[in-house]
């Protein structure tokens, strides 16, 4: 495999990222689920860090547990994350994401389960 070319897992949660909901936040925890394993949040963040397209994966979308954006350059500067996602409708409170409003619901994790099942079902 080329060094270039994301891995199986990678692809996973590229794809389970592409599935988040504009107006919508998902946890490094919640992606990791829907990769396969909820205690490789590091290895998300990592992965989306290394993000190939932030056109085609909304990368932004991702935010820590307590509704924190990522403090790193990834997105274009310390706060052009919470800038993309303001202009998506989500909204923060004290400097973070309300996820009380903003957060996957269990029927929006559902959901995105069942797509994803299609989505690698269909490339393997």
């Amino acid at each position: 495999m080329d060094k270039n070319t994301p891995s199986v897992l990678a692809e996973k949660i590229y794809a389970a990222v592409r599935l988040i909901p504009r107006g919508k936040v998902a946890t490094y925890s919640q992606i990791a689920a829907l990769a396969g394993n909820c205690n490789l949040r590091r290895y998300v963040g990592n992965t989306l860090h290394k993000n190939p397209s932030n056109e085609r994966t909304p990368c932004h979308r991702v935010v820590n547990a307590k509704g924190f954006c990522s403090g790193s350059f990834s997105f274009g500067g310390e706060h052009a994350q919470q800038e993309k996602l303001k202009a998506e409708g989500v909204v923060f409170t004290n400097g973070h994401v309300d996820m009380s409003r903003c957060a996957l619901t269990q029927e929006d994790f559902d959901v995105m389960s069942a797509e994803l099942k299609k989505i690698i079902r269909t490339k393997e």
